[in-house]
């Protein structure tokens, strides 16, 4: 079958290329999955670099102990192992695949069952491929950990990515007042989509504009820890789903002590994978929310679109489609 693979790290248009390898086997306890789409995250970006460090020390010092990527993904189930009961061959299905393994950048991939959930008639593949661990990062961060209300000003640093844009509809779902925080080529783009308020960031840095805010989701963690109770209004909420380590263990560090002697917190999102997923679908069904995909594009280009996803320059969710 055909993959993205590398087996270095580097630039990723430079180290990652089409390989024909083996099609996987399911065991027993996994499913056999006919991948027709899959999306681009961080976790592909920092891989195929090396970079941060600490990627290196989990997945190779050197070189990639495994030269397969990606974990979310669209598509048909095509064999099911003796002890699985979750699935049968012709189910489609969706799931963020990180708590179980990696490996979506190719035509076929074995999983557990429990990666992964029934994908409804109404949401096509691309869309589907793009839906899981953004919206549940948006969800988690928003609802289950920052307790969103009616009314409420909301920021959203990155708000032009998977995750932003996603984020800004759970928050219009509550009427709130959002402003978004991206680079200035996405900003009219951004305001079309619904974003009350933009902030280039090459231009401002929202810590110091003097505004405060209910609650902050920050896709794109780039400024010292201290630096956010400062915009955050009486009783306000942080959330930090990613971004520079240091910044974000800064952020694991004060947020203890911010929550322990002011009326603010700070909160490091952990990602409980696919955890709400059916219930995201359900809202996708009934045409509550709707994914902004960029592209798709063929997975021939896996190594191209990774970078432009580093480069930040992509609006929405960045999608490979596998023929």
């Amino acid at each position: 079958m055909k993959a993205a693979t590398f087996t270095r790290y580097g630039p990723p248009e430079e180290v990652v290329y089409i390989s024909d390898i083996p099609q996987p086997t399911p065991t027993d306890n996994q499913v056999l999955v006919r991948v027709r789409a899959t999306s681009v995250n961080d976790y592909d970006w920092s891989l195929t670099r090396g970079k941060p460090a600490v990627y290196r020390l989990m997945f190779g010092l050197t070189k990639p102990k495994s030269p397969l990527l990606g974990m979310e993904l669209a598509g048909t189930v095509e064999a099911v192992g003796n002890k699985v009961e979750k699935f049968k061959v012709g189910d489609d299905v969706m799931g963020d695949t990180s708590a179980f393994g990696f490996g979506t950048f190719a035509e076929y991939m074995a999983i557990n069952p429990d990666a992964l959930v029934k994908k409804p008639q109404q949401i096509p593949f691309v869309e589907a491929a793009a839906i899981p661990h953004a919206s549940t990062l948006a969800w988690q961060a928003l609802v289950d950990i920052g307790r969103i209300q009616k009314n409420q000003s909301v920021l959203i640093n990155g708000g032009g990515g998977g995750v932003g844009t996603l984020g800004l509809q759970i928050a219009k779902l509550y009427d709130c007042h959002v402003t978004g925080v991206d680079s200035s080529e996405k900003l009219e783009n951004m305001l079309s989509l619904g974003f009350d308020e933009v902030i280039d960031y090459e231009k401002v840095n929202f810590t110091r504009a003097g505004k405060k805010y209910d609650l902050i989701l920050d896709c794109k963690t780039c400024y010292p820890a201290l630096s956010y109770p400062k915009v955050l209004k009486s009783q306000g909420k942080y959330v930090s789903i990613g971004g520079q380590l240091d910044k974000v263990l800064g952020v694991v560090f004060w947020g203890k002590i911010v929550s322990l002697f002011s009326s603010k917190s700070m909160h490091m999102l952990a990602l409980n994978m696919n955890e709400g997923l059916e219930n995201i679908c359900q809202m996708y069904s009934r045409g509550e929310l709707k994914c902004h995909i960029d592209g798709p594009y063929p997975l021939e280009q896996a190594g191209r679109q990774i970078q432009y996803f580093g480069d930040g320059k992509h609006l929405g969710k960045v999608v490979l489609e596998v023929n």
